[in-house]
């Protein structure tokens, strides 16, 4: 063997020196959930730094060349050498006092303490290179090497910047009221205790308006509890903005509310505001918990929500594969939940995990920027039972005690910040809709299974929609894809009313004692919301040329493998307020959807003649100005929309009335032109608008790989400025203009391709009976879905198993009368 100086020498030029800027991966595999706590270590590449586990780092040597790697391998210590090694030990943990985490007073990012070694190795003979030894080489390689160690050392490794490592929730902003706040001076003398709601008595969760002084209840949480949104409904009748909570005054501040930026704000001029109404901050005491104490208090009792979580019980933890925890990077129960259901689909399964070496050895130079290679490895991690392991208890030394619920699990920390990556709020810290994450997912895996089987197809079903017209009773049927039922909740329908109206009753007349009760809602009912036909009142049918009313039933065309149903918990009040409705359904086991496989035209049955409404464009070919429905543009604008995004809400919807705009702007709140101006199809004032316009050959490959023509593809982004998003959901709404197709817009005519004559094909769907059995569910607490925790619980073996995050256990009560998101299987006969 060759001496080891001799060998440094000879690879000296491919060692690097990080920069900055550089990406260091000295945290994580880049191919597995292998660390430096690992068995074997982690060996970072001295030249790419990327992170490899000792079961990749031969493979990346074979493959690049790359010899020199800084192996770094991590002992956890014993409770016994950490408190020598302080002399006095570690302090007891303080109860945290900030809604913040890596902060002082916040909560605890957990810091265990290792014995780390480090050492260069040279592949592929695994030559050691100890700092000791370096010191006995010549100046160059010692240089160089140190240099390069050190920079590795000492960057910030990749993960750790992914990771919240500070967050602070209590950093507030000055409301722009607090300034110049006009305080009437109508004699309202505020006393320094004993305050009760004006309107129903409350003495808990009192709020002082700061320009009226009216003293009035808070809002209501999701529980029941709280107040009865008086304060609320107070700003709604004054546009009064900011009011102060009793009960948290003190020399130090207070919290402040503004109503009108919907969020707790600073108030510099709070003292004097306060003495209008002959409060004397300075004399003041807390006597109720703040809104950050109220906070922290859910974030700690996140294990107390006890129903969903099943804390009730003492539940028994399980390992072994297909059972691995995940754990949480700072609100990423939602991710976690989602990818333990995805990956007990069989077809995710297959594409992912039962390919992964020829993934790997197909991926490029970076694998921690392939989503193929990421979904992989975090597949695998899931399924091979490689990290289903008990957590290390800090305090046993010998392992002698029972396996905790918590395991060593895996942090997805690359796979979320490439599915994450450019997308506003998945690639926060911030809590997200486990639904909209699911369908940014799929949308994901479309994108990058252009070839090959494409696991989302489990999920894709098509809808078909028939619309009558009242007066000629003449049809149209359209079809569209969906891979989500969303299921209507009738809260009128509740089978408990008089025990919700009496609890509601007790806490209007300010009954503290009042039990919580929970809507109770037959899924029957649920379904037959979701069936009936729903009546449009204006309606254009081209039958009479003129708008009028209308009935739209929706239909299965085909019932996909796997089916998914969202319970619409979420919803808003009058004031377009998100709330979340407080229901319990009793979703069965198994279902049969027969009853609503969709019949198509009926014998008989006329339909509607294919003559296109009015243009929403005046004739002046100059102007081409839409004429947009003025009075439903100032209805959004008022709500705090941009005039452009309500605009282009009123104009894609056909001037159809502000309950279709609303839900237009709320699906399209994320896309990256949202609020640019509304461009016309057609015109030459956007891109990719005129034929000439060059297209994104990703975004046609994209498309076409959903089972589309290249030349409807084509179409669908021209129709909407070039956006791939805005034109997969304009072709899958447009099935029966591409059908119509006769020549393209900048390719072959149909009639020129083989088989141009035929129908073009439509997305894959595959189909079969409509009966299913319940898999899985993913269950959220909270009052919506931007805060609170989501678990899900998935059947295995006949198991009910609960993930929580790095708790796997066994379930006992699974409550699925209280999920949010529904999986089924197909059941074969």
């Amino acid at each position: 063997m060759a001496d080891v100086g001799e060998v440094l020498m000879s690879v000296l030029s491919t060692i690097r020196v990080p920069k900055p800027g550089d990406r260091v991966h000295k945290d994580e595999c880049a191919l597995s959930f292998s660390s430096p706590e690992s068995e074997g270590g982690l060996y970072v590449c001295m030249n790419s730094f990327l992170g490899f586990g000792s079961q990749y780092v031969d493979r990346h040597h074979a493959r690049t060349g790359q010899r020199a790697y800084l192996h770094i391998t991590r002992t956890r210590k014993t409770k016994k050498e950490d408190e020598n090694n302080s002399g006095s030990g570690h302090p007891p943990k303080k109860k945290p006092t900030r809604l913040a985490i890596g902060i002082e007073g916040g909560f605890d990012v957990e810091q265990e303490l290792y014995e780390e070694d480090v050492k260069v190795v040279i592949l592929p003979d695994k030559q050691e290179v100890t700092s000791e030894d370096l010191a006995t080489m010549p100046d160059v390689v010692r240089e160089r090497v140190s240099l390069s160690m050190t920079g590795i050392l000492a960057a910030d490794s990749v993960s750790h910047t992914l990771q919240v490592q500070q967050w602070d929730g209590e950093v507030r902003q000055e409301s722009k009221h607090a300034a110049d706040l006009k305080q009437l001076d109508n004699g309202v003398k505020i006393p320094p205790s004993g305050w009760r709601c004006e309107v129903c008595d409350l003495q808990e969760n009192i709020w002082m308006n700061l320009t009226d002084g009216k003293v009035l209840c808070g809002r209501r949480y999701f529980d029941g509890s709280g107040g009865n949104n008086h304060a609320l409904l107070h700003f709604q009748e004054t546009r009064y903005p900011l009011a102060v909570k009793l009960g948290t005054i003190t020399p130090d501040g207070a919290d402040v509310y503004s109503y009108d930026e919907d969020d707790m704000v600073l108030d510099s001029k709070l003292p004097e505001h306060l003495a209008h109404f002959g409060i004397d901050m300075m004399t003041m005491e807390k006597t109720e918990r703040t809104m950050t104490e109220l906070e922290i208090a859910v974030n700690q009792r996140v294990g107390e929500w006890e129903v969903i979580q099943e804390s009730g019980t003492t539940l028994k933890p399980l390992f072994g594969t297909g059972l691995t925890g995940m754990k949480n990077l700072g609100n990423s129960c939602y991710l976690n939940s989602v990818m333990q259901v995805l990956f007990t689909v069989p077809d995710f399964q297959s594409t992912y995990v039962s390919n992964i070496d020829k993934i790997i050895d197909e991926a490029p130079s970076d694998p921690t920027q392939d989503f193929k290679t990421q979904v992989a490895k975090l597949g695998y991690g899931l399924l091979s039972g490689d990290y289903s392991k008990p957590a290390p208890d800090p305090g046993d030394e010998n392992g002698a005690s029972e396996p905790r619920g918590d395991q060593i699990g895996i942090a997805p920390q690359m796979f979320k910040a490439l599915v994450g990556r450019g997308h506003p709020e998945f690639s926060t810290n911030r809590q997200q809709d486990a639904q909209e994450f699911l369908l940014h997912f799929i949308n994901m895996v479309e994108r990058n299974c252009r070839s090959g089987s494409n696991p989302s197809e489990a999920f894709r079903f098509l809808v078909e929609e028939k619309i009558v017209c009242q007066q000629s009773q003449k049809a149209k049927y359209t079809q569209r894809v969906d891979y989500i039922v969303q299921l209507p909740v009738p809260m009128d329908q509740a089978t408990n009313t008089e025990e919700l109206q009496e609890a509601e009753h007790r806490r209007e007349e300010g009954d503290s004692s009042a039990p919580t009760v929970r809507a109770q809602i037959p899924f029957s009912a649920c379904m037959a919301a979701l069936s009936e036909p729903e009546m449009l009142t204006d309606f254009w049918s081209s039958a009479v040329q003129a708008k009028t009313s209308a009935t739209k039933t929706t239909r299965f065309a085909s019932f996909p493998d796997h089916l998914v149903i969202q319970i619409k918990k979420f919803t808003f009040g009058l004031d377009w307020v998100p709330k979340k409705l407080d229901v319990s359904i009793d979703v069965p086991d198994t279902l049969d959807l027969s009853a609503l496989r969709a019949t198509g035209q009926q014998p008989g049955e006329e339909l509607l003649p294919e003559v296109a409404p009015p243009p929403l464009m005046t004739p002046d070919v100059e102007v081409k100005a839409p004429v947009l429905d003025d009075s439903t543009v100032s209805q959004l604008c008022e709500m705090g929309f941009p005039l452009e995004a309500c605009r282009k809400a009123v104009y894609y919807t056909g001037n159809t009335g502000i309950d279709a705009a609303m839900n237009w702007i709320m699906s399209h709140m994320d896309d990256p032109d949202f609020s640019a101006p509304l461009v016309l199809p057609g015109s030459s004032s956007g891109p990719g608008t005129t034929p000439t316009e060059s297209l994104s050959e990703e975004h046609l490959a994209t498309i076409v790989s959903m089972g589309f023509s290249r030349d409807q593809a084509t179409k669908a982004l021209r129709a909407t400025s070039n956006v791939l998003d805005r034109a997969v959901d304009w072709i899958f709404s447009h099935l029966d203009d591409l059908e119509s197709m006769d020549v393209s817009e900048g390719g072959r005519s149909a009639a020129e391709s083989e088989g141009g004559r035929d129908p073009p094909p439509g997305p894959r769907v595959r189909d079969g009976p409509g009966k299913y059995e319940l898999f899985a569910f993913i269950s959220h607490m909270g009052t919506s879905t931007m805060c609170g925790h989501y678990v899900c619980h998935i059947k295995k073996d006949q198991q009910w198993v609960i993930f929580n995050d790095q708790k796997v256990c066994a379930s006992e009560k699974p409550p699925k009368d209280l999920g949010y998101l529904y999986f089924y299987r197909r059941v074969v006969v």
